[in-house]
């Protein structure tokens, strides 16, 4: 089916608050903009776009998001050059994946056409709000609710998918350690890890606040059949540096298909780095720690880019990571970021510009 892009509603706001924000003082996802992407689905097709003051929405307390969890969302970012373009970094790639994930929830896929024209002339309302300057962005958060007004134990008839965004800084989380999780998973074979489904995420903050009272910031999950094997780390994919040996577990329906984690490894191919996409065993990370040839680990994802790692726990044990002038993380960081900022040839066509 075709969808009509002129039929987006636009009702702007009468005054902007963005004078009352302090955008030197940013606390993540904290502050929202002066306008929100909202579009339903009902009688079987996605309807009504409409771009609108960002403000409550009203739900029913039957509304089937609150009873099964039919709730999917991405996480994106729109970033400024030094010229006031504004720049998506593959966003056709969170398009799929939203749709990959409502898929596996039984949510109807939304169309590309008033995705895309959505989130373009709602970033042209908020321009003003997308700063310059390296490490300024704002955050693109796309995602999908049932609201259909009923208990019963099935598919909703009815959603509502969103847009909201955020201004963001640079994204400093100081030294992080990891627990090697001995107990707790993210995700089974045949579940849904591959989608970013919201009640991935709450089921993460139980064993996370645990790892945080043993002195940890973040978990890296194992999995769930034999726990031998580190699969993802809290809310990011995983990357380990043995020797000048690039490892990174595979994409599977237990881990999510990162747009930073891809990246990551057609930038290492560029570099001739040698990267080793299959299964890492606990054993060998620890093994290759004690021997001193576990040179890095760190997390990719759209909030950090690259976020390094100092150091593992597991079984009681701690070990600390060597502190690195030339780490491959912080050049991927850089040149992923040079990239989104416009500051770089962009030999893959990763960058999207808002026309």
């Amino acid at each position: 089916m075709k969808y009509d892009t002129n039929q987006l509603e636009i009702n702007k706001v009468q005054k902007s608050k963005i004078e009352e924000v302090n955008f030197d003082n940013l606390v993540f996802g904290e502050i929202f903009t002066d306008h929100m992407f909202e579009c339903d689905y009902a009688n079987g097709e996605w309807q009504n776009p409409k771009i609108k003051p960002y403000g409550p929405i009203q739900l029913a307390p039957s509304a089937k998001v609150f009873h099964y969890g039919q709730a999917v969302f991405e996480g994106m970012k729109a970033y400024k050059d030094e010229d006031d373009q504004i720049w998506l970094f593959r966003p056709d790639e969170n398009f799929k994946r939203i749709n990959k994930s409502s898929a596996r929830l039984a949510i109807p896929e939304f169309p590309e056409e008033f995705f895309f024209n959505g989130l373009e002339e709602l970033l042209k309302l908020e321009k003003d709000w997308i700063k310059k300057g390296f490490g300024n962005s704002l955050y693109i958060r796309p995602f999908v609710i049932a609201t259909e007004e009923c208990v019963s134990a099935n598919p909703a008839t009815k959603y509502k998918f969103m847009i909201i965004c955020s201004p963001a800084q640079a994204y400093y989380s100081g030294e992080v350690r990891v627990q090697f999780s001995e107990k707790y998973s993210r995700a089974a074979d045949g579940g849904v890890g591959a989608a970013k489904a919201a009640g991935n995420y709450a089921a993460q903050f139980y064993p996370t606040n645990l790892a945080k009272e043993a002195g940890f910031q973040q978990i890296i999950w194992t999995d769930a059949n034999t726990h031998e094997f580190l699969e993802e780390a809290g809310t990011m994919n995983i990357f380990f540096r043995v020797g000048d040996k690039l490892i990174t577990a595979p994409t599977s329906d237990r881990i999510l298909d990162g747009v930073t984690r891809k990246s990551v490894i057609d930038l290492a191919k560029d570099l001739n780095i040698e990267v080793e996409i299959r299964r890492v065993k606990v054993s060998e990370i620890v093994e290759a720690a004690r021997k001193g040839e576990l040179k890095e680990i760190f997390g990719s994802g759209t909030a950090t880019v690259i976020n390094p790692i100092s150091g593992f726990g597991y079984k009681g044990e701690k070990f600390e990571l060597p502190k690195l002038e030339d780490s491959y993380g912080k050049s991927f960081k850089d040149r992923l970021m040079k990239i989104q900022y416009n500051q770089a040839e962009d030999k893959h066509g990763w960058r999207h510009l808002v026309k």
